[in-house]
């Protein structure tokens, strides 16, 4: 397709943009580059590298690529089915999908792949390293860089060899909060498309709460702002333990609780975010009706739903499956319940706990014991 006047100029500014940083002088503000794709250009230069320069798109060894693709399984698990639906999306633009662990390494490629086109084969390529101090820059080391969506158009990429390339790029979260990787768009030789950036920014969304929502847990919170009926992949999502531990978030849901990533060893309750009582929570998912407002310690308020996968996964929730409306509050019984189980262990608390499938620190604090 030929380009119109607009997309030719914006070639001709990015030409103008690069010709002054790369000769060490200033651009204007209006130049239509971003001020972080200028900064990733200075960062290259910084390394000794030259847009003139050759890009070899190497693959890392073997022994390496065993153990990114071993940390990286959950995050391919879950990203397949997005993949395919996303190969699909963008079938007839001439776009395919490449999804990266964080330090820039395919570990997987869905789409139109033209094989025969040695520009595609090189960087669709599992293993190949697409970092930003191997191939300069691109959406893959800016998402990876700024952790937001972006999309570079031909010459906003570093090397000569990489401005026949247009990418989209969004970062992919983990449960715990901390960036995973990215999912990328690229298409070859093509028009711009910005839109693309909403598209991968979504995907990404999708990939992030299918992981969150594969990973054990006992219960389910969907979230929201009051008015906004949860449901879809724009929701908050927040997992629980059966002892009220939070086991992961996905960003908007860190972004609503003011959540930071988790810190190993110290996971957070979610008495520390919610200001009601925990067992609540999964009271309410026993009921046909589970959707309401929470106060939280911040003085908001916010439109929950809270799901359980399965059968009821906490201890309490199944004691209450089996009592009338008329027995004890949910507390009481899951008291009960650690107080039989360490009856019948004898006294041995670790036992009982494994047993509850809790921690022992949750039965010492169930039952107001001291440890031992």
């Amino acid at each position: 397709m030929p380009l119109t006047a607009p997309a030719s100029n914006r070639l001709v500014r990015i030409e103008q943009a690069r010709d002054l940083v790369f000769q060490g002088r200033s651009i204007a503000v209006d130049s239509g580059v971003s001020p972080w794709i200028t900064q990733s250009w200075q960062r290259c230069l910084d390394m000794g590298l030259q847009p003139t320069q050759a890009v070899d798109f190497d693959a890392v060894s073997t022994q390496q690529m065993r153990r990114v693709q071993e940390a990286c399984r959950p995050l391919v698990q879950a990203a397949q089915p997005v993949l395919v639906e996303l190969a699909r999306a963008i079938a007839d633009i001439r776009y395919f999908a490449i999804l990266t662990n964080a330090d820039g390494i395919v570990v997987d490629v869905h789409g139109p792949v033209d094989r025969q086109d040695r520009r595609a084969e090189m960087i669709a390529r599992v293993g190949v390293d697409l970092s930003e101090k191997a191939v300069g820059t691109t959406a893959i080391s800016a998402a990876l860089t700024e952790l937001q969506p972006v999309w570079l158009h031909r010459g906003e990429h570093f090397f000569n060899d990489t401005g026949v390339y247009s990418c989209a790029g969004a970062p992919v979260f983990g449960p715990d909060g901390l960036c995973a990787g990215m999912l990328d768009l690229t298409g070859i030789e093509t028009m711009e498309r910005p839109a693309l950036k909403h598209l991968v920014r979504r995907s990404a969304r999708s990939i992030e709460n299918s992981w969150l929502l594969s990973t054990s847990h006992a219960l389910v919170l969907r979230l929201n702002w009051p008015g906004n009926q949860p449901g879809d992949d724009s929701d908050g999502l927040l997992t629980l333990d059966q002892d009220g531990h939070i086991v992961g978030a996905n960003p908007t849901a860190r972004q609503m609780l003011s959540l930071s990533p988790a810190t190993p060893g110290q996971p957070m309750h979610a008495s520390d975010v919610f200001a009601s009582h925990w067992e609540s929570l999964f009271d309410a998912a026993g009921r046909q009706d589970n959707t309401r407002e929470l106060p939280l310690w911040s003085g908001l308020r916010l439109q929950t739903q809270a799901l359980q996968p399965g059968a009821p996964a906490h201890p309490a929730a199944q004691a209450k499956a089996q009592i009338s409306p008329q027995a004890k509050p949910l507390k009481d019984v899951q008291t009960d319940m650690i107080r039989e189980a360490v009856t019948q262990a004898r006294g041995n608390v670790a036992e009982a706990a494994r047993a509850l499938g809790i921690s022992r620190a949750t039965v010492y604090r169930k039952l107001g014991a001291p440890r031992s």
